[in-house]
C-alpha cells in the first residue's frame, strides 16, 4: 500500500472520526472501502451509459423492428 496525504475540512473529519466504522476499523480502512465503492459505481455508470448509447431508451427492439417480436414462433 502507498501512504497518501489529503486535506479535509476539520468539521468533516471530526464527524467522520465519530462514526462507528472509523472507530472500529480506522480511517484508512474506511477510506479505502469508500474509494473502492466509488470506483465500482463509476464503472457501473459507464457500462449503463454505454448500454444506453448502444440500445437507446426504446423498449424492445426499437421502432425500426416494430412488430417483428410477434413474427417468431417456437417449434412445438
Amino acid at each position: 500500500m502507498k501512504p497518501i496525504q489529503i486535506t479535509i475540512d476539520e468539521r468533516l473529519l471530526s464527524e467522520f472520526d465519530q462514526t462507528e466504522e472509523v472507530r472500529r476499523e480506522g480511517r484508512s480502512a474506511v477510506l479505502r472501502r469508500l474509494v473502492a465503492d466509488h470506483l465500482v459505481r463509476r464503472r457501473a455508470d459507464r457500462v449503463r451509459e454505454s448500454y444506453d448509447r448502444a440500445y437507446g431508451s426504446e423498449p424492445g427492439l426499437g421502432s425500426e423492428f416494430e412488430g417483428w417480436e410477434e413474427q417468431g414462433t417456437w417449434p412445438e
